[in-house]
């Protein structure tokens, strides 16, 4: 075992939470892996050389600290928005819940992305359906506790407008009819469905909702990926006692030209029983 490998095992056998950030994948140079085939693919490379990248930069003193939560970042790529050009940016993020079923990860993983990006506010934030157990369908109920907490965040002005994923006709009316602050954007998986349903097609239409597409698989980061990704980059850790909470993916563009300027990954993860 290096001696990298070794001082990163030792500070996550300590630490009790994780954040890990990409920074903007733009500026990785040699580490971007040319054509990822999906997007679960390139998310597992993008954690797996974080981490690596990290593990070979830590400092003796951050060894002898053994802080209680590790950011794990690629410092070269890490790049705030400059507040002059901010009004010429869209910044946009879709927000994963992973392992977490309290609603303020939501407010967390929020905040993290602002600070980030060195921005006070998103312009939009898409969530997408939190995780339920196999054979049970996605009601209100499980939406609600996450989409108040987004509700909260659009009054206090740290997000302008909020979207969901994967809902339905009768889940977007419902939720639509529920919220106090309406959706104003529902994404269409199109591997489901070539054609968008002519149900939501109309609904959406009479309520000025977006209906955007994506291509995310249906679990974008599980557990157990995240446990592989971990053990493989530094293998002596118990990476089954770590957990991912949630995944945040941000694009910032800019809205004249349509150009991607910055985009990136971040994720909380907990160690079990801290």
């Amino acid at each position: 075992m290096d001696t990298d490998g070794r001082a990163a095992g030792a500070l996550l056998a300590r630490a009790r939470t994780l954040h890990l950030q990409t920074g903007n994948l733009l500026n990785w140079g040699r580490l971007r892996k040319k054509c990822p085939s999906t997007h679960s693919e390139e998310l597992r490379d993008c954690i797996q050389k974080t981490l690596n990248e990290w593990s070979s930069q830590i400092s003796p003193d951050l060894v002898r600290e053994f802080p209680d939560v590790l950011e794990c970042t690629v410092s070269h790529a890490v790049e705030k928005i400059n507040p002059d050009e901010r009004e010429e940016m869209k910044v946009s993020a879709k927000l994963f819940i992973v392992g977490s079923n309290s609603s303020s990860s939501t407010r967390n993983a929020i905040d993290m992305a602002c600070s980030v990006l060195g921005v006070a506010q998103l312009d939009s934030v898409i969530i997408a359906s939190p995780p339920i157990e196999d054979g049970v369908s996605l009601s209100l109920e499980h939406l609600q506790p996450y989409w108040e907490e987004l509700e909260n965040l659009v009054q206090s002005k740290k997000i302008v407008a909020i979207g969901t994923s994967d809902l339905d006709k009768t889940q977007l009316e419902q939720l639509y009819q529920w919220a106090q602050v309406k959706p104003n954007s529902n994404q269409v998986n199109l591997a489901s469905c070539c054609v968008m349903p002519p149900d939501l097609t109309a609904f959406a239409k009479q309520f000025d909702i977006q209906l955007l597409t994506h291509n995310d698989p249906k679990e974008l980061l599980s557990e157990a990926t995240f446990q592989e990704a971990l053990q493989e980059s530094i293998p002596d850790i118990q990476a089954h006692e770590w957990v991912p909470l949630w995944l945040l993916r941000y694009s910032v563009i800019v809205k004249s030209r349509g150009i991607i300027k910055s985009k990136g990954y971040i994720l909380q993860a907990k160690r079990r029983g801290s």
